[in-house]
């Protein structure tokens, strides 16, 4: 944050991370601040661009309001939906109220192990008051909710200890359906849909029938690389999918400029007339970098030569712009993330003719970049596919008759692989940890 009136103190730590120009301007670290008195802080560049999804979808009409409800680890997105025509009447997006308990999946199991029911209580009371904001009064039939196995453990009030060690498995994948009462939630019912197993929830299993994975004629993919990636093959009747612990570098998490990608954020770079040149949401000066960007750059520094194929920077920093930098240790967080997604897709046996490219990151990621860094393979045919996740909710939510078997079908011909149990696993994200692009895991 940006102090504009009043005093922060500067702590060591703000000292570490921050350049001596930065603490002048009056940039401090929020986890670090305390003041005495009375502070303005400008934040308003940190303001996310969240993905919501209106692409149109069949309907089996019924009387009501329904309201579809995409819980993600950093995002949650909610839809207002008319059960007789099938639109979109309003929408509500913030970033999960959880976050603060820890940026990743273990995080917030070890953080729920330590202070029972507590995430519980904080995801229901949000996602009730995004209910309410959306309904205005009226009356919600149903509220239908997707997301992965700790937020439909969280959510669904279920013991996370099973998924704080290995094999991660829970014995309680089924769908959570509760009263509104119970729930905490102004509607007739609500649902959490069942998880397909390990990590891999029902947010993968509504992408996968966004895409029409089940039924694709050829093999076909489907990777979501937000902060739990959750990659999906499939071919030849059977589908095979996994998670993986991507980390959040793929949001810019842990890395040192690392920002969301709003107003102030890099996210594209470039190279142009031998230089780097990079692109800033908002159009004004640079104050970090979001994923995209993060890809982009490491790619660019690649082809002048500023990165070696193993990470290793020449210098010790390299120069974006308006004093924003990228570090060696942003590059390494970048390849643990994408050693683990690209593995990932190679173990499952590869990408096929068509890789679709689920959530927001995926979305804002620049093709070439991303085959330049080996993040996805040069021959498959790759679709951004916007937030399938919520897509998928809200197509089972417009289909009540048919939801359960549409489910039943999907998760019969859907087999959990549990990459830390392959022997393979590591030889495979050490070999996709290099930064160079791949063309030999497309299963073809």
């Amino acid at each position: 944050m940006r102090v504009v009136e009043g005093e922060v103190g500067v702590t060591e730590t703000m000292r570490g991370a921050l350049e001596a120009d930065e603490i002048s301007a009056g940039w401090r670290l929020a986890c670090e601040a305390e003041a005495d008195g009375a502070v303005t802080v400008e934040v308003a560049q940190w303001t996310p661009r969240i993905l919501t999804d209106e692409a149109e979808v069949e309907v089996e009409p019924r009387e009501g309001l329904g309201i579809a409800v995409d819980l993600g680890t950093t995002t949650v997105v909610a839809q207002l939906v008319d059960l007789t025509t099938g639109e979109i009447l309003g929408i509500e997006a913030e970033l999960n109220a959880q976050a603060r308990h820890g940026a990743d999946l273990m995080s917030r199991v070890e953080s729920a192990l330590r202070q029972p029911g507590m995430l519980t209580e904080l995801i229901r009371r949000q996602i009730a008051r995004m209910s309410a904001k959306l309904a205005g009064g009226r009356a919600v039939e149903e509220v239908l909710i997707c997301g992965n196995t700790v937020m439909h453990h969280l959510y669904g009030g279920l013991d996370v200890g099973p998924l704080a060690a290995v094999p991660f498995r829970t014995p309680k994948p089924e769908a959570v359906v509760m009263t509104g009462d119970e729930a905490g939630v102004d509607a007739g019912r609500v649902e959490f849909l069942p998880v397909i197993g390990g990590f891999a929830g029902s947010d993968l299993l509504c992408g996968i029938i966004a895409t029409g994975l089940h039924i694709a004629a050829e093999r076909a993919s489907i990777m979501d690389l937000g902060t739990n990636g959750e990659v999906a093959v499939a071919g030849g009747g059977a589908i095979r999918c996994a998670s993986t612990a991507a980390g959040p570098a793929f949001e810019a998490g842990g890395i040192r400029r690392g920002m969301r990608a709003g107003d102030g954020a890099i996210d594209h770079a470039w190279i142009d007339g031998g230089a780097m040149v990079c692109h800033v949401l908002g159009g004004g000066a640079a104050h970090g970098i979001c994923g995209s960007g993060l890809v982009d750059a490491v790619a660019a520094a690649l082809d002048l030569g500023l990165l070696k194929p193993n990470g290793r920077m020449a210098d010790g920093e390299i120069g974006l712009r308006d004093g924003v930098s990228l570090y060696q240790g942003d590059v390494r967080q970048l390849q643990l993330a994408k050693g683990a997604a690209a593995a990932a897709l190679a173990l499952l046996g590869g990408a096929g003719t068509h890789l679709y490219l689920a959530g927001a990151f995926g979305n804002y990621l620049r093709e070439a970049g991303a085959r330049r860094i080996g993040l996805l393979p040069r021959r498959a045919r790759v679709t951004p596919s916007g937030n399938t996740a919520l897509r998928g909710v809200r197509q089972l939510l417009l289909k009540p008759g048919g939801r359960d078997e549409s489910i039943r079908r999907v998760l019969e011909r859907t087999e959990h692989v549990e990459l830390a149990a392959d022997p393979g696993f590591q030889d495979a994200f050490a070999d996709h940890m290099a930064l160079a692009p791949v063309s030999n895991w497309t299963g073809m």
